[in-house]
């Protein structure tokens, strides 16, 4: 019987083996639901890596298993195996592939980068709102004087995920400030005077987030948008997405900021753009009534706890927990 050639097994082997790599690579369901515009890029990155991820894993797995059979001891064989030498072509070989597919995979990694507007490191500064609330701002103080605001200096760049080449030097159509504190996050609409403890957005809107933080290094997560951005104490960062799907969304903290780290989550509720104006004018007369509420009342006769109620829908919590909290103060 004529033995097959090593050659051709090895053809026939590197056939099935990316076969089965690429149908892995392309149909696996590690992912969330894709519901932003940037997520089809990252996808992309990462189903290829995963790709090459199988196959270097059949590779060396299926190498293993096969020379456990084939040079398996046989019984009685008591000999030592054969000295072999050092092999340059196949060094060279397992040397330059990896190299190869790191420097494509650099390569492709800044490309998609660039196309989901991280070469525009924010290049349109924070609102001046945003940056006055930042603590020991040079525009903070300025803003604080308003015979001054009109010599307020020039704000840096941010850094971030900013404005994809199809969207440079254009205006985002909905801003909002985010700040993350120990252990929660609050949203601003500065267009609106809404704040929020959770992130609502019309579908379709080019939506820009101005990031900071009260306290230590947060990190805002939407892993259906696949965007994960540093709220820095001091520095602003930016956070430009286009939301693709309607729906409600985790939004995670993904650095570690305190020992509640865990429990600082949220959601970004993804409206029609019908539900999203109604959402924003009920929340706007909810908020005049609950001012008005307060104004038409003395502080000085008001408990802690009363004086916050009306807020306590902001901040992201029921009346019985503030009650608790204020007494446990």
């Amino acid at each position: 019987m004529q033995q097959v050639p090593v050659s051709l097994w090895t053809l026939v082997a590197g056939i099935v083996v990316t076969a089965i790599s690429i149908w892995i690579g392309q149909n696996h369901t590690l992912m969330p639901v894709q519901a932003s515009l940037q997520a089809p890029l990252v996808d992309g990155f990462f189903n290829v890596m995963f790709t090459i991820a199988i196959a270097l894993f059949l590779v060396v797995e299926g190498t293993i298993v096969v020379f456990l059979i084939q040079f398996r001891r046989r019984p009685g064989d008591d000999t030592d195996g054969v000295p072999i030498e050092g092999n340059l072509p196949l060094e060279v070989f397992w040397t330059a592939i990896p190299t190869v597919i790191v420097l494509l995979l650099g390569i492709y990694s800044v490309d998609v980068f660039n196309r989901m507007g991280g070469f525009d490191p924010a290049g349109h500064p924070h609102s001046a709102a945003h940056v006055a609330q930042m603590p020991g701002t040079a525009l903070a103080a300025t803003l604080s004087d308003t015979s001054q605001a009109t010599t307020a200096p020039s704000i840096a760049p941010t850094i971030g995920i900013g404005a994809s080449p199809q969207t440079l030097d254009k205006p985002a159509d909905l801003v909002v400030d985010v700040k993350g504190m120990q252990y929660a996050w609050l949203f601003n609409y500065p267009d609106s005077g809404i704040t929020s403890g959770e992130l609502h957005i019309p579908v379709g809107a080019d939506v820009q987030l101005n990031l900071s933080a009260q306290d230590v290094i947060h990190s805002f997560w939407v892993p259906n948008f696949r965007l994960k951005q540093d709220a820095l104490p001091g520095i602003p960062t930016e956070l430009r997405f286009v939301a693709t799907k309607p729906g409600t969304y985790p939004v995670v903290c993904a650095e570690l900021c305190g020992g509640y780290h865990g429990s600082m989550r949220t959601q970004v509720i993804v409206h029609t753009p019908e539900e999203y104006n109604s959402w924003r004018t009920e929340n706007q007369i909810a908020q005049q009534q609950n001012l008005n509420q307060v104004v038409a009342l003395n502080p000085a006769d008001l408990s802690t706890s009363e004086f916050l109620a009306p807020h306590t829908h902001d901040m992201g919590i029921s009346a019985a927990t503030l009650e608790s909290v204020v007494i446990g103060h």
